[in-house]
């Protein structure tokens, strides 16, 4: 078949590591955490020597561009599977240093809609994630589905981190609606378990917040979850974030963040920044899109997503 690149590409350092054209045509995409909040300049300096013996297709970094270091036509060498890497297109994202290795909501969005573009180009209209090695590894993809697989499964690795693997189901529902022009709304269930990743210990799942607290405060050491897999209250301290009175100062660290009705971004972007600085959160709340929290700015403009910020 003929391969394609992805137009989202906006920096292209081309890595030597590679097997060369795959033998096999492909129908997996597998992503990735870098383990570190890099740029796609970094990732392209990391896969450049031929003595790192390892690449990948694609990288999004932290600022959400998309880099490319192997052509989608080659072999890349990153999840430790010749198998899999002969098939699979391999994207290496940004993310935290350490576990559970979170990806900034502009890193998920980008993969979200770089998968799209993957699945179009290669006649896809369905991403399926299976759950399962072997129930994966075991089956056969009709010729207008795509698969996701996980470094894991090949590897004494970690990756892609429990923060992405807890959101592999979201992310084949999420590209396959957009493949087939519908849009899917989730209700929001608040899960009660020990961390989100733990789906085990679940003790329950409510369309109130309230019943939902009710029963993390029955289970100690059990937080409460939104549908995005963000806490929103713990069994010991109460509600997450700071009290509304314990203000601190941050250092915004890009010129064109976005400022948000609430803690979300599942608000309404009232303004943005138009210059880095230093500003006074007042609160400091879970919510939508951001790893670290959102802050409350005590101008009254709104909220911002502290992922961007750093306390000084």
């Amino acid at each position: 078949m003929a391969y394609t690149n992805s137009s989202l590409v906006s920096f292209t350092q081309l890595s030597p590591n590679h097997s060369g054209q795959r033998t096999h045509a492909i129908d997996r995409i597998t992503p990735h955490c870098v383990v570190g909040q890099c740029s796609v300049e970094t990732l392209g300096r990391i896969f450049l020597p031929t003595s790192r013996q390892a690449s990948c297709n694609y990288g999004i970094g932290v600022d959400g561009r998309v880099g490319m270091y192997v052509e989608e036509k080659n072999r890349s060498w990153c999840s430790s599977s010749n198998a899999n890497d002969q098939r699979a297109v391999a994207i290496e994202c940004a993310s935290d240093t350490t576990a559970p290795y979170a990806f900034k909501d502009v890193v998920y969005q980008k993969l979200i809609t770089l998968c799209i573009d993957i699945c179009k180009r290669n006649g896809k209209k369905k991403l399926l994630w299976l759950g399962d090695k072997d129930k994966t590894l075991n089956y056969s993809p009709a010729a207008d589905e795509m698969v996701l697989t996980v470094h894991r499964w090949f590897a004494n690795k970690s990756c892609p981190g429990d923060w992405m693997y807890a959101r592999m189901g979201d992310l084949a529902s999420k590209v396959t609606a957009a493949l087939s022009g519908t849009v899917t709304t989730q209700k929001q269930l608040y899960r009660v378990r020990k961390t989100w990743s733990d789906s085990k210990s679940q003790k329950g799942a409510y369309k109130i917040l309230a019943n939902a607290k009710a029963c993390a405060d029955k289970n100690p050491g059990y937080s409460v979850f939104d549908t995005d897999g963000n806490a929103v209250y713990t069994s010991e301290t109460g509600s997450v974030g700071v009290p509304g009175d314990a203000t601190f100062k941050v250092r915004v660290s890009v010129s064109d963040l976005n400022i948000r009705s609430g803690p979300g971004t599942n608000y309404a972007a009232t303004g943005r920044f138009t210059g880095a600085g230093v500003f006074t959160i007042t609160a400091v709340q879970s919510g939508q899109g951001s790893s670290t929290g959102w802050g409350k700015l005590k101008s009254g403009a709104g909220w911002i997503a502290l992922d961007y910020a750093k306390r000084v």
